[in-house]
């Protein structure tokens, strides 16, 4: 039988604020544990929560970047359950009225082809704390840090409108480059500012009946996530074909293990008896806050792509890379600023630099090469002063911190040889103390000509220090054997 995957996510965003939701302890990443979580956090007697205004203020910023209905008025729920690292016993979520209403993002495929993923809402609420099973605990035992207790997030929740994983990891791709363009998120997965629950079920190719779905919780790469929908796809065909049935239940996997496993049957809304939070009135948003905030949107993703395809004459495939990160976007414009080859601008960034921070985990932020030193080096691309073979050891060079592309083109005597009187002197000595393979050029054919061109190629290159203008080279050489046949 074929079968057919349904694929659903919870997004859950940690949103930028430097405070938390309720109250205003930091919300810094890497702290001691246990030393940003305050009275209020904790839900200890005698505290009330107070609603952080700049958290709603982004939850309302992603849904008008992705043109979804605005609650007016959303109301706060206790959603109630018992965890280590949930202290209080609850969480304050929202669930009846949330914050951001029906809405959609549009994703592009690597054919080329586009999908309008279907979004049900996103609403606001506090992160729980986090539970610690290594490290320098004694063995069996587990620690709690509450230090992201409180730390303002929204969850976004997904039709079940994938059908692959493609399709899913293109649609998370394309939520981290809404929030972080902008500005609500810092996107920064291996943090935690964005985990990922996936809710998978398969049916029959051609059945419109859902199947019994799981979900998949905390996943925080999309490598992880590819993984994960995998052997859960893998699983539940297995189990069916074997005459088994799926179970409503949340799982986790493990991406150093590679293993996915039960954690508890799937609950319900009733489950976790929700009522409204006594603590906190109804949110009210005006119109007038609705517009203020929607006319000081940044440049969407979607926009940003289109401009780079008019502005800097891009592919759609390499502007969709570009401008799907807001750093990744700056730090390309300011290097075709600076060097003013947008072309070359985008091939070093998306090539080069790319890889170099991939190998290190490295975010580009974290470049080691700033915009300004990439663009100095490609200006030395452009007038010839360094050939690409050369620009390489450059940029490792640049790389290492030592120094600025003049300063390494001087260092290590990489400055390119483009007189062409010189030029003409080492072709010219080449052929001279090689007569049998001018020779053999001489008496081939065609297209064995074309071949052999780069034995002469090599030789001269050799003789340069591989300092020799590749272009130009080649253009002597081939007027110098043409003058001979």
């Amino acid at each position: 039988m074929n079968w057919e995957t349904v694929i659903g996510l919870e997004v859950h965003v940690q949103l930028a604020t430097k405070t938390k939701i309720f109250s205003a302890a930091s919300t810094s990443f890497g702290a001691e544990p246990n030393t940003q979580a305050c009275a209020i956090d904790l839900a200890m007697p005698g505290t009330l929560p107070a609603l952080n205004e700049q958290a709603v203020h982004y939850a309302i910023m992603f849904g008008l970047a992705i043109n979804a209905e605005i609650g007016k008025i959303s109301i706060f729920e206790r959603k109630n359950y018992f965890y280590p690292d949930l202290p209080k016993g609850y969480q304050t979520t929202q669930l009846e009225k949330p914050i951001v209403g029906r809405g959609e993002v549009a994703i592009q495929l690597a054919d080329g082809s586009t999908k309008s993923i279907r979004i049900h809402h996103a609403h606001l609420e506090e992160d729980a704390g986090k539970s610690i099973h290594e490290g320098d605990l004694p063995h069996g035992s587990s620690g709690v840090d509450l230090n992201r207790a409180g730390t303002p997030l929204i969850e976004i929740v997904s039709e079940p409108d994938m059908r692959n994983i493609e399709e899913a990891v293109a649609f998370a791709k394309k939520l981290h480059s809404i929030v972080t363009s902008i500005g609500i998120c810092d996107g920064k997965m291996s943090q935690g500012s964005m985990r990922f629950d996936v809710n998978v079920s398969v049916r029959p190719m051609g059945s419109t009946t859902l199947g019994t779905r799981t979900e998949t919780k905390n996943l925080n790469s999309y490598k992880f996530m590819e993984e994960a929908i995998e052997k859960e796809v893998e699983r539940q065909i297995d189990l069916i074909e074997d005459g088994g049935t799926v179970k409503q239940e949340t799982r986790l996997y493990n991406g150093e293990t590679k293993v996915s496993k039960a954690m508890r049957s799937k609950e319900e809304a009733n489950d976790y008896r929700y009522f409204p939070c006594p603590d906190l009135l109804p949110v009210i948003v005006s119109d007038d806050t609705i517009e203020k905030l929607r006319r000081a949107l940044p440049e969407l993703p979607d926009a940003r792509q289109a401009r780079f395809v008019e502005q800097y004459a891009l592919s759609k495939y390499d502007a969709g890379i570009l401008s799907s990160d807001a750093n990744t976007a700056n730090f390309f414009e300011s290097v075709a600023a600076n060097a003013s080859h947008p072309k070359m601008a985008a091939n070093w960034t998306m090539g080069e630099l790319s890889a170099a921070l991939n190998h290190a985990d490295l975010s580009i932020t974290e470049s080691p090469v700033s915009a300004e030193l990439l663009a100095g080096m490609i200006l030395r691309i452009a007038d010839n002063s360094i050939s690409g073979k050369m620009a390489k050891q450059v940029f490792e060079a640049m790389w290492q911190g030592e120094g600025n592309a003049d300063e390494i083109i001087e260092a290590k005597g990489l400055k390119q040889v483009s007189d062409n009187a010189a030029l003409e002197k080492m072709v010219s000595d080449v052929l001279e103390v090689n007569p049998a393979m001018v020779e053999d050029f001489i008496a081939s054919d065609e297209n064995k000509r074309k071949k052999k061109l780069g034995g002469f190629m090599g030789q001269i290159m050799k003789a340069s220090r591989g300092q020799a203008n590749p272009q130009q080279v080649n253009q002597i050489l081939l007027q110098k054997l043409n003058e001979l046949l």
